[in-house]
């Protein structure tokens, strides 16, 4: 019973540094952009990401 003594603080540290880690990456951007790393994989490095449309869930009408 008394390990809980140990563990209860221990766990509230714990959360509040992930708070604050959680708070700090948003403050600092690392939330700003989540595509263009993606994107930086696939394509060449002299080209951007092509732009987010609805075009690609539409059936083509040409056939």
């Amino acid at each position: 019973m008394s390990i809980l003594y140990v563990l209860i603080p221990l766990a509230v540290m714990l959360l509040a540094l992930a708070v604050w880690a959680l708070l700090w990456a948003i403050k600092n951007g690392q939330f700003d952009d989540l595509e263009t790393h993606g994107w930086s994989v696939v394509l060449d490095d002299d080209q951007k990401p092509p732009p987010m449309d609805d075009t690609e869930d539409k059936p083509n009408k040409e056939e």
